[in-house]
């Protein structure tokens, strides 16, 4: 977010945004969406109380002029009064609705407990929209081999690592773009920067270290500008490589084996390094936690339901599934 953006914003959310971005520690993502939501929010308040003209424009409305004197008006069944218009004049689905919900509870959570500017939280007994339980997409064992096995060319040493690094160790895509030398360890070990920067290890198997090693054999040490001499993937410009590269490396790779068009991503190649550990690793649901660095349990489960998924249509496959009982 711009400074001048910060800065147009009413000062009870700058302090709300601050507080998790430097006490809590929350990414600038969650930070961008905790202002959208928030400012949506506060556009509804001061059009539903009749605080502004309703011939403005929605999002022309200036909520600079939100204090808590306004915000101690609000109960919870304008809370719920809101995510009903959510749904109905933004179009928002449940997963937008529930992020909304969250936000809410967040920041009426901290006006409460933190700031002690509200004796009632209008948010406390806020429910969220039921979601639909999706599966996370993710590459077979026999696709994730034809995914390495394609890799060539100049940059082949570096593609490989950083496939390899993905499909083995689970990492985000940012958490794969910010690792450094100083981050691999003689003992086998990975520090890994996290959301929130949150740290943890990740131990690397034979197959991350030989392609770690190969790699280093041939990454660019000359012409690296000082500031990225202890970036571990350098770009063709001799910098830390980007997001959009890696993006580019992944999506180039999946179409030269056959899996282009399927909606696979960086991402999605984080889901088959959990799910095949979990399925074929047979690795606890709470070590897989802490591989990919998540924090709570319930992100892990997941990965619980795609097994059991797959149980069930294994299951409804059998030829003997219809046959009923004559009369």
């Amino acid at each position: 977010m711009k400074h001048e953006q910060f800065l147009s914003l009413p000062l009870i959310l700058r302090n709300f945004l601050a507080y998790n971005e430097t006490i809590k520690g929350k990414s600038s993502k969650s930070i961008d969406e905790y202002c959208f939501d928030l400012q949506t929010f506060f556009r509804y308040l001061l059009l539903t109380k009749g605080l502004v003209s309703s011939e403005i424009e929605f999002e022309e409305i200036d909520t600079s002029v939100i204090d808590i004197d306004i915000l101690k008006t609000v109960t919870l069944t304008d809370l719920y009064a809101f995510l009903v218009y959510c749904k109905n004049e933004r179009n928002n689905n449940a997963a937008t609705r529930a992020r909304k919900a969250s936000t809410l509870r967040i920041f009426f959570r901290y006006l409460t407990l933190q700031e002690h500017l509200l004796e009632v939280n209008p948010a406390e007994l806020l429910e969220s929209p039921k979601t639909k339980q999706s599966l996370p997409k993710h590459l077979t064992l026999e696709d994730s081999i034809n995914l390495l096995r394609s890799v060539e060319g100049q940059n082949s040493e570096r593609d490989y690592c950083i496939l390899t690094l993905f499909l083995n160790c689970g990492l985000r895509l940012s958490e794969l773009v910010g690792l450094n030398l100083s981050d691999i360890k003689s003992d086998g070990s990975l520090r890994v920067l996290g959301k929130g920067n949150k740290e943890r290890v990740v131990y690397l198997n034979q197959a991350c270290i030989n392609a770690i090693n190969a790699y280093l054999q041939v990454r660019p040490n000359e012409g690296v500008p000082v500031n990225y001499k202890n970036a571990l993937f350098i770009s063709r410009n001799m910098r830390r490589i980007s997001n959009k590269t890696v993006q580019h490396i992944v999506k180039t790779y999946l179409e030269k084996s056959g899996l282009g068009n399927m909606g696979y991503s960086t991402h999605k190649l984080r889901h088959t390094a959990a799910t095949l550990m979990y399925q074929q690793g047979n690795v606890d649901v709470r070590v897989l936690k802490e591989i990919l660095g998540h924090a709570n349990l319930g992100t892990t489960q997941i990965y619980t339901h795609v097994a059991n998924k797959q149980i069930e249509n294994a299951i409804n496959s059998n030829p003997l599934a219809n046959v009923k009982k004559d009369d």
